[in-house]
């Protein structure tokens, strides 16, 4: 009788608290459909649903709409996702497989990077940017990652190298008695076998890119570059009077790009950090 009631007792838990971690998101869709003056009621959803809060944040920003705002986010997240797989297995390959002079000393420094704070590169880099005259454009997020060495870029190539490790070096040999380079190894060999460490550097990319706000605002002016998550804050100088639902509301949309990238991958995300330095 207790091996029957153990099972029963634990499931009841998890959905008890299951429904604590999900209780905070149920608030919001809810609070996205509420009126200012709902907004202190106890109750998870309104009586009368305000599907407008949608509709009028979507127009909330003036001369300017969300679909503005998501196709620069999208278009940054493009040009920023290709950079960065491009250039981060490329080095990864590099330390991972290659031989040259002073290869551990490189890599230590290299390392050394992913320990400095972000906070500290901020004046230099700004300074920087200003004195290209890259400030109001996107190339201060683009650029960088071209030599690896954007938001992240050290920890995406050091995941590559964690995984490249793992792949078996006689394929490598195998391949050169067949005549093939190293860029061919890399190519034909390699990057096909990463496929999992890829997509988890995509997702990584993805998230940090899409919810990066002092980045954006430190760098765009312009009200026609804006991204989402300046448009957010757009929200709040353009009405007098603040509309929290439509505030919820649209920072309910905003999460949902990111939502869907991880669901669809979840499965290559969870496959490139569970097998990420093992082996073979």
């Amino acid at each position: 009788m207790m091996i029957k009631i153990k099972p029963f007792i634990r499931h009841i838990f998890m959905i008890l608290f299951s429904f604590v971690m999900v209780y905070p998101v149920l608030w919001w869709i809810g609070a996205s459909l509420k009126s200012n003056t709902e907004l202190g009621s106890p109750n998870i959803f309104p009586k009368v649903p305000q599907w407008s809060n949608f509709v009028k944040g979507w127009n909330s920003v003036p001369g300017h709409t969300f679909t503005d705002f998501y196709l620069n986010t999208f278009g940054l997240e493009i040009a920023v996702l290709a950079v960065t797989l491009i250039s981060s297995s490329l080095v990864a390959f590099g330390f991972g497989r290659l031989n040259f002079p002073l290869k551990n000393f490189w890599f230590s420094i290299f390392m050394l990077t992913l320990m400095m704070p972000g906070q500290v590169l901020i004046i230099p880099q700004y300074s920087l940017f200003h004195q290209l005259g890259w400030v109001n454009t996107y190339l201060p997020f683009i650029v960088p990652h071209l030599a690896a060495a954007g938001a992240g870029g050290t920890f995406f190539v050091f995941l590559l190298i964690q995984f490249i490790r793992g792949i078996p070096k006689e394929l490598d040999e195998s391949a050169k008695i067949d005549g093939c380079s190293w860029f061919g190894i890399f190519w034909r060999i390699v990057l096909p076998l990463t496929k999992p460490a890829i997509v988890t550097v995509m997702i990584f990319c993805f998230l940090w890119n899409w919810d990066d706000f002092l980045g954006h605002l430190l760098y765009i002016n312009s009200v026609d570059k804006y991204t989402v998550s300046l448009a957010l804050r757009m929200i709040n100088d353009s009405q007098s009077a603040q509309e929290w639902g439509q505030l919820l509301a649209m920072s309910l949309v905003s999460i949902l790009p990111a939502t869907f990238v991880f669901m669809f991958l979840q499965k290559y995300f969870v496959e490139g950090i569970a097998t990420t330095g093992i082996k073979g």
